[in-house]
């Protein structure tokens, strides 16, 4: 069985589609989005290239990039997240925005241990808080996409695309812009003169959390009584259908009905080889691009590119090819159809890191990095979209914050796991960045292959379950 077909209708069809980004809940979306962004700025670019600039190698920075490991295990206490309330906060302000206010000033109260720490005599205790910061973002990713999820109607299919877009386009505003302001700051200070310019950087990054938690102010969050209501319920009904009391009885009781439930519904809904066949891609997808990402400033910095060319180049031509191609990828998904657009995706993703090749064998040029950080950027932000939309389309709206962050892991567990040898690849290639880029863009041929082995079944679900993330909903 064939793909569901795209939306016909022409250029009516744009209109409608571009219609329902006038939502005044689209921005909410896209600040979610920049608030799960940002921390990635933090542990990944800022990080990154504070060890760089204290002299340490390739292979220690690839592997400080482990820390983002802890995004693969987030689902592991979701449940937690999901049901645990934070004193004080949860009444006044709800259950989601508690939390994300909560792990908002464990990441300020982090950057401002950084401000006062030196990489070169205290590398452990450097990687400890980006641990920390790691473990904090990651639990905020659960309730920001619950939240995310939770601001759109379960039947407002077509908007929940336009917000996976938007929610999108919000992370990469997070992670771009934050990305020039970090290495903005970070050479103004190094240009005055300040010893410590990236300790100094850190206390003004805590600004932009301060900002992220005055806006989420403005973010309402709906009643969560019901869903604690039905959760209740379904622990009574296990207990009761065990036959047993006691504290140990409710304590498997809410196990069940909090992890292994949304886990057995994901099998029950898919199949279990379709369902490992997902999970396979999702796993395999975008390791290649990982690669790249954890290597590409020290790429940057090592072919003679400065910290301004970067947050020029990289950071804020980056942010404006990213937020245009979200949405025209959005839009263009709309037409090709989901499945092919993610295989056009990884196609694009591994033609892509062949131009960084080309680049390393060139020698420095700025039109020529301009162009692989524009065709970058241009693929990534399509390939997320639609890997965000994927995920969303497999999610079973009962379990909505548990099945997303499962998947959500599992992607990032790829990306993490294996990109952390990034570093030690380089050093074993002897610093052949050209090789290394070739390498990069073979790896998404596995997930093709998961994809393509089950086309046909993904297909046939989508078509018996009337999902419809990219297709406009019938009338």
């Amino acid at each position: 069985m064939s793909e569901p077909s795209p939306v016909q209708g022409g250029a009516a069809n744009f209109r409608q589609a571009l219609a329902v980004y006038k939502d005044w809940r689209m921005l909410r979306l896209a600040l979610l989005g920049l608030i799960s962004g940002f921390p990635w700025v933090l542990i990944g670019s800022a990080l990154s290239l504070w060890l760089k600039e204290e002299g340490l190698s390739r292979t220690t920075i690839g592997w400080a990039g482990l820390i983002f490991a802890v995004y693969a295990f987030n689902f592991l206490w979701a449940p937690l997240v999901d049901r645990i309330q934070i004193p004080y906060l949860t009444q006044r302000l709800g259950h989601r925005r508690a939390w994300i206010v909560s792990l908002q000033l464990v990441i300020l109260a982090s950057l401002g241990v950084w401000s006062v720490s030196d990489p070169s005599a205290n590398l452990q205790g450097v990687i400890l808080v980006g641990l920390i910061i790691a473990i904090a973002s990651a639990t905020q990713d659960i309730t920001i996409d619950a939240l995310r999820i939770e601001q759109i109607g379960q039947r407002e299919s077509n908007v929940m695309a336009a917000g996976a877009a938007v929610a999108v386009m919000g992370w990469w505003t997070g992670y771009k812009l934050g990305g020039v302001a970090a290495l903005t700051v970070a050479q103004g200070f190094q240009d005055a003169g300040v010893t410590h310019y990236w300790q100094a950087t850190f206390l003004v990054l805590g600004l932009v959390v301060i900002f992220c938690n005055i806006a989420l102010i403005f973010v309402p969050e709906p009643s969560s009584s019901q869903r604690a209501d039905i959760q209740r319920t379904a622990q009574r009904r296990l207990q009761a259908q065990w036959g047993h009391a006691g504290v140990f009885a409710v304590l498997l009781s809410w196990l069940g009905t909090t992890l292994l439930s949304p886990l057995a519904s994901f099998f029950r809904k898919n199949g279990f080889a379709i369902a490992l066949a997902i999970l396979g891609f999702v796993f395999l997808f975008k390791i290649g691009e990982a690669f790249l990402g954890r290597m590409s400033l020290i790429f940057y910095k090592e072919i003679g590119f400065s910290k301004t060319d970067i947050a020029l180049y990289s950071k804020g031509l980056g942010w404006v090819t990213t937020v245009v191609f979200t949405l025209a990828g959005s839009l263009f998904a709309v037409r090709v159809g989901l499945i092919r657009a993610m295989f056009l995706a990884g196609i694009l993703m591994a033609l892509t890191n062949l131009l960084f090749s080309f680049l390393a064998w060139s020698g420095k040029s700025e039109w020529f990095f301009a162009l692989a950080v524009v065709m970058d950027d241009l693929t990534g932000a399509f390939a997320t979209v639609v890997f965000v939309a994927f995920i969303s389309m497999l999610v079973d709206r009962t379990y909505t914050a548990t099945q997303y962050a499962l998947l959500a892991s599992v992607g990032t567990a790829g990306r993490t796991l294996f990109a952390s040898w990034s570093g030690a690849m380089v050093d074993w290639l002897d610093g052949d960045w050209g090789l290394f880029f070739v390498i990069t863009a073979l790896m998404v041929l596995p997930s093709l292959w998961c994809l393509w082995a089950i086309r046909r079944q993904l297909a046939a679900l989508l078509t018996g379950a009337q999902v419809q993330i990219f297709r406009k909903s019938p009338s």
